[in-house]
């Protein structure tokens, strides 16, 4: 894999890693994690009471995918 190096550098300057397998394993966890956010955002959860929302989270296994 081809990396620009320079960019490596800066991304572990904001994720706070050392080496760039794990910055690049970090980055990439982000933006899935970013993604799940906006998919989540996106839904209209205000007809849902909190007993609803209980039962379809434990009824969903890996509900934030």
């Amino acid at each position: 894999m081809n990396v620009d190096l320079d960019l490596v550098r800066e991304a572990q300057e904001v994720l706070g890693t050392q080496g760039t397998t794990e910055t690049v394993h970090a980055a990439l966890r982000e933006i899935v994690r970013r993604r799940r956010l906006e998919r989540l955002l996106r839904h209209d959860f205000s007809n849902l009471d909190v007993d609803e929302i209980r039962r379809s989270r434990w009824e969903t296994e890996g509900w934030a995918r």
